[in-house]
């Protein structure tokens, strides 16, 4: 009988050995101090609580719920804000083929993002691109991915980014517009998104980038860009001028009237690029948190400024203050606060509204007919110059009572020197760096594509083609059947 006890005895011993090592190698639980403590970071959209097994290990569902808020609001600006503004500034013969150049756009670059864009943009690898860890999204789920967003899933990042990927090249269509191939415009896409797009998006934006002064600790450059001023505007603005010049004029320009065909979309395109716009500065605080509230504040007041000022200025000028000055006005004031609006306080924005509407409108006004290029809907008298004094400034009025990203206390900023820079107003250096390699970048890039499909595909459609409409002959369709 007590050799039966004993036994029985060691086989539950034995049989508990499992479990009990199972106890052990468990991490321990969060103490209730640990526990407030994440949750005090989920309110305030900060790093969660390190070591300690969360439980809230998901992402924060109000975050969550505002970024995939901003991720319809960005695709909104590009289908169907920019194209109705860029719709309407064209011809009417020529209407739907940007439209179709935005939605091609979207869809290419989609499947581009899908396969392997988004890793070479935020996937770690070199400052100079990413890897290839999230080749094909693998990997990228509903939990976050705390290289970036503490309390948004990986998966809804990923779309949010997409959105930007899409609306940068369709930018540049407004330079070319009237005058090119479709499947010239594809090509060039795919080519620039991997030339131009994905390095600079990973240096400005990736974890381990070089000019990623807020968020990398090894930044060479330590600039900053909240929603894109150099990544977006500067990129694709630049890109559009030499592209618009490798091209040529459109058949007629300066000897043919080339007015608008609908002034009405291009103010209905505008008010839905002003209203996707918050998602597109606001949502790049990556949670529904006080820098996204100064976001929202400063893009209003920037794009208001930049709207009365261009308005004002036709008054001065002219005596007519334009619907078309209003809206260009307001576009401009968007692009320049970019890439300032998490860093810079109400006056900071206003400023730089009032900059927004005086120094794009002497590009497109006054400058465009002196120099005489073809930049058909003024991509680059906006967006390219807008986006380099965009950049500049956000240099001279960014401050860390705003973001507390750019003081010390931050990691990144306090080993790259950014807090430093910031506290002694030096920061405009940086931005200046980060503003000549982004243009270096994106004219020679584009240089090397347009002069490649050129001597190959052919950018411009026939003489005959291009008088007829490409929406007809490209397309096979007409905007207004009357």
């Amino acid at each position: 009988m007590l050799r039966a006890a004993l036994a029985a005895t060691a086989l539950v011993c034995l049989a508990s050995l499992p479990s009990a090592r199972a106890a052990e190698a468990a991490p321990a639980q969060p103490t209730l101090e640990q526990r407030v403590a994440d949750l005090e970071a989920y309110v305030n959209n900060s790093g969660r609580t390190p070591n300690v097994e969360s439980k809230v290990a998901g992402p924060g569902p109000g975050h969550n719920a505002w970024m995939m808020t901003s991720s319809a609001l960005v695709l909104f600006m590009t289908l169907p804000g920019l194209a109705l503004f860029y719709g309407g500034l064209v011809r009417r013969k020529n209407v739907l083929s940007v439209l179709a150049q935005c939605l091609g756009i979207a869809g290419l670059v989609s499947v581009l993002w899908w396969i392997v864009g988004y890793s070479l943009v935020f996937a770690p690898g070199t400052p100079y691109l990413g890897g290839l860890k999230y080749a094909f999204l693998r990997g990228v789920t509903s939990a976050p991915n705390l290289d970036y967003g503490a309390w948004v899933s990986h998966n809804v990042f990923a779309m949010y980014q997409l959105m930007f990927a899409i609306i940068t090249p369709a930018l540049i269509v407004g330079a070319i517009a009237e005058r090119i191939k479709f499947t010239s415009v594809l090509l060039f896409v795919t080519a620039w998104m991997f030339l131009v797009y994905f390095p600079l998006a990973h240096m400005v934006w990736g974890v381990d980038g070089l000019m990623n002064g807020s968020g990398n600790a090894a930044a060479r450059i330590g600039a900053i860009d909240f929603a894109g001023g150099t990544v977006v505007h500067m990129s694709s603005g630049w890109s559009a001028l030499i592209l618009c010049l490798i091209l040529g004029p459109r058949i007629g320009f300066g000897r043919e009237m080339m007015q608008p065909h609908s002034t009405v979309l291009c103010m209905v395109g505008t008010g839905m690029l002003w209203v996707g716009w918050y998602g597109f500065n606001a949502g790049s605080a990556l949670g529904a948190d006080a820098i996204a509230a100064n976001a929202f504040m400063t893009t209003t007041l920037a794009t208001a400024v930049g709207s009365f000022t261009w308005g004002a200025l036709e008054y001065i000028t002219k005596k007519q203050a334009s619907v078309l000055g209003f809206c260009s006005g307001a576009v401009a004031g968007l692009v320049v606060i970019t890439p300032a609006t998490g860093f810079v306080d109400a006056t900071g924005s206003v400023i730089i509204g009032l900059f927004a509407g005086v120094v794009p409108f002497i590009f497109c006004v006054k400058l465009k007919k002196v120099f005489g290029y073809d930049d058909a809907l003024d991509t680059f008298g906006v967006h390219a110059v807008g986006g380099t004094i965009g950049a500049l400034l956000t240099g001279v009025f960014a401050t860390a009572s705003v973001n507390p990203n750019l003081a010390s206390g931050n990691p990144a900023a306090k080993a790259n020197g950014l807090a430093d820079m910031v506290a002694r107003g030096a920061l405009w250096r940086e931005q200046l760096m980060a503003v000549g390699l982004t243009l270096v970048l994106a004219l020679v890039a584009t240089a090397v594509i347009g002069f490649a499909i050129r001597a190959t595909l052919g950018l411009r459609p026939t003489t005959e083609v291009e008088r007829q409409g490409l929406d007809v002959t490209e397309h096979g369709e007409e905007g207004y059947v009357l």
